[in-house]
């Protein structure tokens, strides 16, 4: 591939490799050191001795591409905050129960859940010795208002716990999710267990809060309504936690999800706009060089005021990077522009490369730069708006070619009207950055006219209605779509060699064509293969009963769930789109489950059983029952025992205490998570 060619995209690739290494399969950072001094050394030597035929020689190459995939696994041990001497980590009691003083400063504020306010915050001290690293803090709601803003310092005397594994296959990891940001512990709180200390000291992340504070306060003293601001907040203040779930859904059932997160789009208008604004600049001595600097320092001053997240940093990240090579009149290939953002990111925060935002940022991109221009050479309009129209489509298709096999495998779904949504979405968009940039400034400065504000909100009412309608169409929105990496990886081969057969057709892209066909086909049927055909399956659920039945691609649920609860219920939707099941029907709980020639007894609160006639294996405990744990084992002699998450705590603890007695393995859902029998 001609794409290779070029050492940048070479040289990050590798980097990728180290990084993947460094997070799979981790090296000692001294064996690490040593490895990377070698090759170095080995590299200065190589270059010295083939300095005359540089170009010629492929030793230099495979050694620096060594280098730098040691370089990438280097950086991911460099930014282990637990490799780090004074993190909070090393200072944590190992007892169970032990408490701590603890003094925290809050770094950002989350969407709060349910019944907590969640906080990223800080840790300064242990006790009285000051540490590093952060965590997660939870807050139970009450009826006091706990007005805690970023760079609000506390104190509080409690434990650190570990953030909780998904107890049921197929549910989301949140602790993997939070070990990607650093953040391996939690905190449970009440208002009444904080003391808040007065500090004067600002961190960045507070000056940005109080700018967004500010902008907040005088956009406030205006007609905007809630959804409205809260749409302001995400596309120009990097803030999504007011959006409300309503809004929320409906921007990601449309497929326009993207939007609500500043990302490359975002940045790109921008971009364009500040770039007309100071065009004049280009007339004078100096002037490219001038364009440029502002143009850096607004986007990253924009880039801290939003928060400095993921998307946002990656975004401003790139987009300097093209912003100074088409200023300066240097040559650039958008290919080495994109691999050098992605190279300077992993550098600096090598964890971004499992970000779920930056691997679809990407691959959009690449999606647009590599199909686009082939789509829009497929039809030339006569009309002007026509053409936009056209361009605005084949950009908005070339784009989700990008994404679709990792839009699949994280979320499932595809929404079919994904074009229509960004047709509608991609003209407001365009048109509330900029008109948004006005109207902060006029706000900030306080002579913001009420009709612009007003004509304004409606602007931005008109995008939600347009876009709540397009997510209103179920039948248009595909769900559950199982989804592994294994077709990822196969459907990237099968987009790629079909792209490149359009774009040139001949008898050996066609057979590369057919080559990804088969390989579509043999990760189906490995798929298929390797599903386990039978399971049964006692899953967590808390103060109730589940249990399910998976014969090859069908389910038989059993549960004792009210009817709010079986509408609400995810559990059964995540483990059947993971498993590949196709229908799921549901039927009341029995006592006696045969599982081949395994046998499962149920015993329920009435605490009744017989057990005359057969020896089950295993026995599984719901709804409290009030039994002689020591007598059922005596006559029964079970493999193991099993307590759902319809019992109570001091029950399953009693029974855990006597199964521990009798030598006889206790899993309890709670704790260790659902039990599968395979049979």
């Amino acid at each position: 591939m001609k794409l290779l060619n070029f050492t940048i995209i070479k040289l990050t690739i590798c980097l990728i490799i180290g990084v993947l290494i460094g997070c799979f399969y981790p090296v000692s950072i001294k064996i690490n050191y040593y490895i990377l001094g070698i090759l170095l050394s080995i590299l200065t030597a190589s270059y010295f001795i083939s300095k005359k035929q540089f170009h010629k020689t492929i030793w230099f190459g495979i050694i620096a591409f060594f280098t730098m995939i040691s370089i990438g696994v280097l950086t991911v041990n460099i930014h282990n905050q637990k490799l780090i001497s004074n993190h909070y980590s090393h200072f944590i009691p190992s007892e169970k129960g032990s408490t701590k003083t603890i003094t925290l400063r809050i770094r950002e504020v989350l969407k709060p859940g349910n019944f907590y306010d969640k906080y990223i915050v800080d840790v300064l001290k242990i006790d009285d010795t000051p540490v590093s690293g952060k965590t997660l803090i939870n807050i139970l709601k009450d009826s006091t208002d706990n007005n805690l803003k970023v760079d609000s310092v506390l104190i509080t005397k409690t434990e650190f716990k570990d953030v909780f594994e998904p107890l049921n296959p197929g549910q989301f990891n949140y602790k993997s999710y939070l070990k990607k940001q650093y953040i391996y512990h939690q905190l449970f709180l009440t208002n009444q267990d904080l003391f808040k200390v007065k500090s004067s000291k600002k961190t960045l992340f507070g000056i940005a809060n109080q700018i967004r504070e500010f902008v907040n306060l005088k956009l406030s003293s205006h007609s905007f309504k809630p959804d409205e601001l809260a749409i302001i907040n995400a596309m120009l203040l990097g803030q999504r936690q007011n959006i409300s779930e309503d809004v929320y859904t409906s921007y990601r059932n449309a497929g326009a999800i993207h939007i609500l997160a500043i990302s490359g789009l975002h940045i790109g208008i921008i971009l364009i706009i500040l770039s007309y604004i100071f065009k004049p600049f280009e007339r004078f001595k100096h002037g490219y060089l001038i364009k440029t600097i502002l143009l850096v320092t607004i986007l990253w001053s924009f880039a801290i005021i939003a928060g400095l997240s993921a998307s946002v940093t990656r975004a401003v990240t790139m987009f300097s990077i093209i912003a100074v090579g088409l200023n300066l009149k240097r040559p650039t290939n958008i290919y080495n522009t994109l691999a050098i953002s992605i190279f300077v990111l992993l550098l600096f925060k090598p964890l971004f490369l499992f970000d779920v935002g930056f691997q679809l940022s990407y691959f959009a991109v690449f999606g647009i730069v590599a199909i686009d221009p082939y789509l829009y050479k497929l039809w030339k309009p006569k009309y002007w708006a026509t053409d936009k129209l056209w361009h605005t489509l084949t950009v908005t298709i070339s784009a989700q070619l990008g994404i679709i096999p990792i839009s699949l495998y994280y979320f499932h779904q595809f929404p079919a009207l994904f074009f229509l949504s960004n047709l509608i979405i991609i003209p407001f968009l365009g048109l509330i950055l900029g008109f948004g940039i006005l109207i902060i400034l006029l706000a900030v400065l306080n002579i913001l006219p009420t009709f612009l504000a007003n004509i304004y909100g409606s602007i931005i009412d008109l995008m939600n209605s347009l876009v709540g309608w397009v997510a209103q169409q179920q039948d248009f929105l595909i769900r559950d779509i199982p989804f592994s990496l294994l077709y990822v990886l196969v459907s990237y081969i099968f987009i790629i060699s079909f792209v490149r057969f359009l774009i040139k057709r001949n008898y050996k892209r066609l057979v590369l064509f057919f080559v990804a066909i088969i390989f579509v086909q043999c990760a189906i049927i490995y798929t298929i293969k390797t599903t386990p055909k039978n399971q049964f399956i006692v899953f967590h659920k808390s103060r109730y009963s589940l249990l399910g039945n998976a014969n090859k691609n069908k389910m038989m649920v059993t549960h004792n769930f009210d009817s709010i609860t079986k509408t609400n219920d995810k559990i059964i939707q995540d483990f059947s789109v993971k498993n590949h099941i196709k229908s799921t029907l549901f039927d009341s709980l029995q006592s006696v489950y045969i599982l081949g020639n395994k046998k499962l007894l149920i015993i329920d609160s009435l605490g009744i059983y017989d057990v005359k006639s057969f020896s089950p294996e295993y026995v599984l405990l719901r709804n409290s029952p009030k039994i002689n744990l020591n007598r059922l084992i005596d006559s029964i002699h079970p493999v193991l025992i099993i307590a759902d998450g319809s019992n109570y705590k001091s029950y399953v603890e009693r029974w855990k205490t006597t199964s521990n007695k009798s030598k006889i393995p206790f899993h309890q859902t709670s704790e260790k998570g659902a039990f599968i029998i395979e049979y």
